[in-house]
């Protein structure tokens, strides 16, 4: 959910257009104006500690003062984006490289043709995003779709921002995944359990079952951050943690270029 939050008569008219945008720009966007939350304090810090993406149209002030005592981590807390009332400028404000803000920042902007204003590390590089992806066998093209949508939401990423999707090899025959990187036009990629265990200290969970299934502690995790770093000859990060459902996980990682 992107829940865009104003307290103003004339944030509330860019909230609106916002929201109008964002629907437009993919039927896949779930968004919310939120005019004046009542109790502000206690509705914002819930829907930050819920895991939704938060635009507030306000002083950044306010925003951090009102968030200070839930933030957690850059890992697990959702971006927050600032705009002034006018849409003149785009901040990332938190989670801007692993809560996907920068990169949502940079659709807002397209969307209000305004200045994106980064203040984090890496900004003059050139992201690479690649998604790994697990599953159970014969799992169908369009719950694998779905997961995926839900993780490049989650993001704040398109497809068209993804190089590869990516898996272990004993799945370089999975009817439903190599459907999905058809249907989507992008490169299906397979390693070896050998391969993959190169990444086990970046994995954020490490399951013993999945070892025990196919020899590495997490499929998505470790295809996405191996294939990410292989595109750059850099090191990878994870921007998504696994996500799963009941047949299926996903996973995004980044890597940087010049």
């Amino acid at each position: 959910m992107i829940r865009i939050i104003c307290l103003t008569d004339v944030g509330l008219q860019l909230a609106r257009r916002l929201q109008h945008l964002l629907n437009n720009a993919s039927t896949a966007v779930n968004s919310e104006v939120c005019f004046k939350p009542t109790p502000f304090k206690k509705g914002v810090q819930g829907y930050f500690t819920q895991g939704d993406t938060l635009i507030f149209i306000c002083a950044t002030g306010i925003v951090m003062r009102t968030l200070a005592p839930v933030i957690n981590d850059k890992y697990s807390d959702p971006a927050v984006l600032v705009l002034d009332e006018q849409g003149q400028f785009v901040i990332p404000l938190l989670s801007g490289h692993e809560g996907g803000a920068n990169e949502f920042a940079r659709q807002v902007t397209e969307l209000l043709q305004n200045q994106l204003v980064l203040t984090t590390a890496n900004s003059y590089l050139k992201p690479q995003y690649v998604v790994g992806m697990g599953c159970e066998r014969h799992c169908p093209e369009q719950v694998l779709q779905g997961l995926l949508d839900q993780c490049l939401i989650k993001a704040g990423l398109t497809i068209d921002d993804i190089s590869a999707i990516t898996s272990i090899d004993i799945k370089s025959d999975e009817v439903g995944l190599i459907a999905l990187a058809d249907t989507l036009q992008k490169p299906y990629l397979t390693f070896s359990a050998q391969t993959l265990s190169l990444m086990e200290d970046r994995l954020s969970t490490k399951s013993d079952y999945i070892f025990k299934t196919v020899g590495v502690y997490g499929v998505a995790e470790s295809a996405a951050l191996y294939q990410a770093q292989q595109l750059t000859n850099n090191g990878s990060e994870l921007l998504l943690n696994k996500h799963k459902n009941k047949q299926a996980t996903c996973a995004i990682a980044r890597s940087y270029s010049l």
